[in-house]
């Protein structure tokens, strides 16, 4: 089973541990990414701030060039990147004015687009399209005595159209439940990290990754695990910056969920790129 892949620009830099786990718990499940030959930025935060336009055309460019390839479908990983190519198909498909417009931008690429392709999100993939039947039967090493919170992220949930709940997600819970872990409530899944807006404004955007990591630890767990690579960059790289900001002392391992499920799978740990993040998932990794 093949899907067209965009990467987008984190999976090949800051968030490679998210890219390498996923394409081994996919290709354990059967399933074979292909990456978009000369696939572009989707055009995420900085670009559509200022120029939205731009922004869609370059999301738009990424669906032709899957569509010219020959497939119906393309999987991403990163939050962002899901929100900008579901933006562009949905639109593309139901504004016509919005429709004239990236088909203008792609006639000066040499490009065009037919409306004929489907984003899909890789946790969207697995649990509702590979399903938990088959997750489960790739289970060789259960996560027994785990507590895992899954933090989605304000994105995830909000393109046009998503596959779950904004307010209250579910299927990251139901993935990791089929690990063996025990996956604890958590109020604020969907709430946001601050994403890039650390770099301007740190100390509001700190405040917003200490309320998080309050409620992980006060529900007490072991690790959080996350579908975003700046939600996992705000968690994981500034929990020393937060801990000096609020006196606190927080030591909790965020980990993708697809390593969650790579280790749970028996994969190796090397195809998972376990050992990258600032706080050391520990217990977790060495089950």
């Amino acid at each position: 089973m093949n899907y067209a892949y965009m990467p987008g620009c984190s999976s090949h830099s800051s968030s490679r541990d998210y890219e390498m786990s996923a394409l081994a718990v996919l290709k354990a499940l059967g399933v074979q990414l292909e990456e978009i030959k000369d696939w572009n930025c989707c055009g995420s935060t900085p670009v559509s701030s200022v120029a939205p336009v731009t922004s869609m055309a370059l999301s738009a460019r990424n669906l032709a060039l899957a569509e010219e390839a020959g497939y119906r479908e393309v999987v991403v990983t990163c939050s962002s990147c899901y929100s900008m190519l579901k933006r562009a198909e949905t639109y593309y498909r139901n504004d016509p004015a919005a429709r004239e417009m990236m088909a203008g931008a792609l006639k000066t690429m040499g490009r065009q687009f037919e409306g004929m392709v489907t984003v899909k999100h890789i946790l969207e993939l697995m649990v509702y399209h590979l399903g938990p039947e088959r997750l489960a039967a790739a289970v060789t090493k259960p996560l027994k005595d785990v507590k895992i919170v899954p933090y989605y992220g304000c994105l995830l949930g909000r393109p046009q159209k998503a596959f779950d709940d904004p307010e209250t997600p579910t299927s990251m819970d139901e993935a990791l439940r089929i690990t063996g872990a025990e996956v604890l409530r958590f109020d604020r899944k969907s709430k946001c990290c601050g994403g890039s807006v650390m770099l301007t404004k740190q100390k509001a955007v700190l405040r917003l990754v200490e309320e998080i990591l309050w409620e992980a630890a006060d529900r007490g767990a072991d690790v959080i695990a996350v579908a975003c690579p700046l939600c996992q960059l705000n968690l994981d790289a500034y929990q020393t910056r937060v801990n000096a900001e609020f006196g606190t002392s927080y030591r909790i391992p965020v980990l993708y969920f697809t390593q969650v499920l790579g280790i749970a799978m028996g994969l190796d740990k090397k195809h998972l790129a376990l050992g990258k993040t600032f706080v050391p998932a520990g217990r977790v990794v060495n089950i």
